[in-house]
């Protein structure tokens, strides 16, 4: 009799529910299906891009250094001129973009008045192997593509006696 103890006690242990699994299936479930599978994903989608496609905020920079200069270039379509700020700190040129934007409706039949306002603004900065003189720098915008070309500043060489 005592050898039929320990295998009815492991028929009970394999019979019996975990008490947490239920929950635990319940829970992924839960996470698993719409909508909060759905919502889920699009925090995920927010922090993998925070600015949509085409805003101010999402614009893309490359640098190339040619060994004369480099060639600092944004994409900005949609951006005008005057929304572009251009700043240069020893070896920083931070780029910022201003997206200001003020939309008006009148009815005068209804007298109402509507007035919103969108502003937005993004940067991004380069960081350059050495401080740039502002006399190097040259900028250029059109057709939506920025474009800094910033000249290496070429130093002395030094003759060495002896």
């Amino acid at each position: 009799m005592s050898s039929m103890l320990p295998s009815d006690q492991n028929n009970q242990k394999k019979g019996k529910p975990e008490p947490f699994n239920e929950l635990i299936k319940s829970m992924n479930n839960f996470f698993n299906e719409k909508p909060v599978k759905g919502f889920l994903q699009t925090i995920d989608d927010f922090f993998r891009s925070p600015f949509p496609p085409g805003s101010a905020g999402a614009f893309s920079v490359k640098t190339i250094d040619n060994g004369e200069e480099y060639i600092v270039t944004a994409e900005l379509p949609g951006i005008k001129k005057e929304q572009i700020h251009l700043d240069l700190y020893e070896n920083l040129l931070t780029i910022t973009v201003d997206n200001k934007q003020v939309s008006t409706e009148k009815d005068e039949v209804n007298n109402v008045f509507r007035q919103s306002q969108f502003w937005q603004q993004s940067s991004r900065t380069v960081s350059l192997p050495r401080p740039v003189k502002e006399k190097n720098v040259k900028a250029a915008y059109q057709d939506g593509l920025l474009e800094i070309r910033i000249r290496h500043d070429k130093g002395k060489t030094i003759q060495i006696d002896g």
